[in-house]
């Protein structure tokens, strides 16, 4: 049987403007899925400085709230919280189901298209691999991404691309998964992005959420793949959001009128 994890998890993000807000839209994926291992128990999310006005699941099944600011509106706190249960499954998540047909997650995009930096790794990779299995095939490539690509934040943005990431030779888990996903499919495979939370060991406060991908093989379906720390998702990792890129499983993403700077906190605890 496998192992269950309980996770608590608190997250709250601020946006305040220097100039009230004359106009503006959010949307959220922030509500976990139940399914594949994971069981929400409660979950509960309130916005203060503005008004939910629609919930729906997307094409993708993501959980999506749209958000309108409070006209006139300096701060907007966003809190979601809960309690959801996670089996240890070694990163496989199963056979595709859904909407969304599997060949979706085999278009590039223009976060994941694969230009000589990708190319050259995946050629690396399949030299290196010629021989085994698809899973020990994606656990180099995931190794190899680790060493090419450093995690260091603060040295990319969520407009980075995975080639410009392999430039830098810096990046985040974002930047690691965008990667991973460029050259898993390059060297045939569909692969899709994943926006959640991770019970980081010794670790209760964080300052964002977090970002892997999954790959689907013919054995086992989509098999998950944390490059940033060299492991398949395991009890301490909640799915909260998929999609072929970052821009389709965004936590939140927003559209603006008016003038003014705004300032964003994020303040995020996960905890058995």
């Amino acid at each position: 049987m496998a192992e269950v994890t309980r996770l608590s998890i608190r997250h709250v993000t601020t946006y305040s403007y220097d100039v009230p807000v004359h106009y503006a839209l959010q949307k959220l994926r922030l509500t976990p899925r139940s399914g594949h291992g994971q069981k929400v128990l409660k979950w509960t999310s309130t916005v203060t400085g503005g008004v939910k006005q629609l919930s729906y699941d997307d094409p993708l099944m993501n959980h999506t709230d749209l958000v309108k600011v409070d006209s006139g509106a300096t701060t907007v706190e966003i809190v979601c919280e809960g309690l959801v249960e996670v089996e240890d499954r070694h990163g496989v998540i199963g056979q595709h189901a859904g909407f969304a047909p599997l060949w979706l997650y085999q278009d590039s995009t223009a976060l994941t298209a694969a230009g000589n930096n990708v190319r050259q790794l995946a050629a690396r990779v399949r030299q290196e691999t010629e021989g085994l299995d698809d899973i020990a095939k994606m656990h180099r490539l995931a190794a190899e991404i680790a060493e090419v690509v450093k995690y260091e934040i603060g040295q990319t943005d969520a407009e980075t691309t995975a080639e410009m990431a392999i430039a830098a030779g810096h990046g985040v888990c974002q930047d690691h998964a965008h990667i991973m996903i460029a050259a898993a499919r390059h060297l045939g495979y569909p692969a899709r992005y994943i926006s959640g939370y991770l019970l980081m060991d010794g670790q209760v406060s964080q300052d964002a959420s977090h970002a892997w991908c999954e790959v689907h093989v013919d054995t086992l379906g989509w098999v998950g793949f944390d490059v940033s720390n060299q492991i398949c998702p395991d009890g301490r990792y909640v799915r909260v959001a998929v999609g072929r890129d970052y821009s389709d499983a965004a936590p939140i993403v927003g559209i603006r009128h008016g003038e003014g700077d705004e300032a964003l906190t994020v303040c995020l605890q996960v905890q058995q």
